[in-house]
């Protein structure tokens, strides 16, 4: 009911997917970087792995390179990877560690605070202010412990969207958790949502992960808050006829600060556009999905522990990336085959089960951010400037 007492119509679209020419059309896909991924939180990393004076970290996404780097005062702080001078990278891969932040084009060079320190030859610059020539800042939030970026401001912050779900992730100690191995990128030749949609989609879970279904039975389950999907299943007593689930099952160990009924409990959170958290009994995964095209993406994924050194918990943690790397394998060919499918011209919209809250979701707010996305069939080329 509206405020004046009268029924709010519903939307005639609210039972129906987006439209297919929306996971491929490059003039969508720009609007998408522009008003979703711009103003959005990306995870960058954990705070320990940025734990010492000049330690950095970097996200490289949507034509940007953001950089997280620990200050000589210990604070965290976020910037563009870019010279003020020719727009030159300042720094090359995922992470490292510096006393200062040097051009290698041109050798001006950054304190760890973004402060412009240095410039060869800086009296030839007669427009140069050296005050106004720090590195940009962009947004940073930490939450639990886990750095986040945004490249433009307004909207919640990651804490708001999370507070629906703070009481259910306090127990796993998230500031506590350390790195096990490194960031794995995986290129995806799909749209960036087909992989968001399919990681909030229950109905398959049956059909097309046998093993999930062995380990969860029917418990698993899905529902949407307005920032974030949740998603969990329940590990099973019966034992899985497949030796890595099953030892899996045996081998976990109890978790002394986890309440009861997260000792078996697989738990997933998916946060607006496309930041996900894998919560295990033994371990915790972020996962990201980044547009690299029309369709395109990458998968950007690594797990974090806490200090554990029980060798049945080693042996779960291995077993969880076994019987993982599986549904992984599963799902790449879903999504593969949704967005090949969606290349027919036969194809335009499907309908939404009602248990599918959190594509419902999903597909409510693409719509009110970009209005377009309620028309069935792909407009003319040059819609967006109009």
């Amino acid at each position: 009911m509206s405020e004046s007492g009268a029924h709010t119509p519903q939307d005639h679209l609210e039972g129906w997917s987006l439209p297919a020419w929306t996971y491929d059309d490059p003039e969508f896909a720009a609007l998408e970087v522009d008003r979703i991924f711009r103003p959005s939180w990306q995870v960058v990393c954990h705070v320990s792995d940025v734990a010492g004076e000049g330690d950095w970290h970097s996200l490289d996404y949507i034509n940007e390179s953001v950089i997280v780097v620990r200050g000589a005062d210990q604070v965290l702080r976020a910037f563009t990877n870019v010279c003020r001078h020719r727009g030159s990278r300042l720094v090359d891969g995922s992470g490292g560690c510096a006393k200062k932040l040097v051009c290698p084009y041109h050798a001006w060079t950054y304190d760890l605070d973004g402060r412009l320190t240095g410039v060869p030859d800086s009296a030839s610059y007669p427009t140069l202010d050296k005050d106004k020539a720090g590195l940009v800042p962009v947004d940073m939030e930490i939450w639990r412990g886990f750095i986040f970026v945004r490249l433009e401001s307004g909207g919640p912050s990651v804490a708001d969207m999370m507070a629906p779900y703070e009481a259910q992730v306090a127990p796993y100690c998230f500031e506590e958790l350390r790195a096990l191995g490194r960031v794995t990128m995986r290129p995806r030749a799909v749209n960036w949502k087909n992989v968001g949609d399919n990681y909030s989609d229950g109905l398959h879970i049956p059909v097309a992960h046998p093993g999930l279904t062995r380990l969860f039975g029917k418990s698993y389950g899905v529902e949407a808050e307005p920032h974030v999907d949740r998603m969990w299943g329940d590990l099973v007593d019966r034992p899985s006829a497949n030796w890595s689930e099953r030892a899996y099952q045996n081998l976990l160990p109890p978790v002394p600060h986890l309440p009861a009924i997260n000792q078996k409990r697989w738990l997933y959170f998916k946060l607006w556009p496309s930041v996900a958290f894998d919560i295990y009994p033994d371990q915790v995964d972020f996962m990201q999905w980044l547009p690299t095209g029309p369709d395109s993406c990458v998968i950007r994924e690594i797990s974090y522990v806490l200090k554990d050194d029980r060798r049945e918990m080693r042996a779960a943690r291995y077993l969880n990336w076994r019987i993982n790397r599986q549904v992984n394998a599963e799902d790449t060919v879903l999504i593969t085959r949704v967005q090949q499918g969606m290349a027919s011209r036969s194809f335009s919209m499907g309908p939404l089960s009602d248990k599918e809250v959190c594509l419902k979701s999903f597909c409510r707010q693409i719509r009110n951010i970009i209005p377009e996305a309620r028309l069935e069939q792909r407009p003319a080329s040059g819609w967006s400037k109009k």
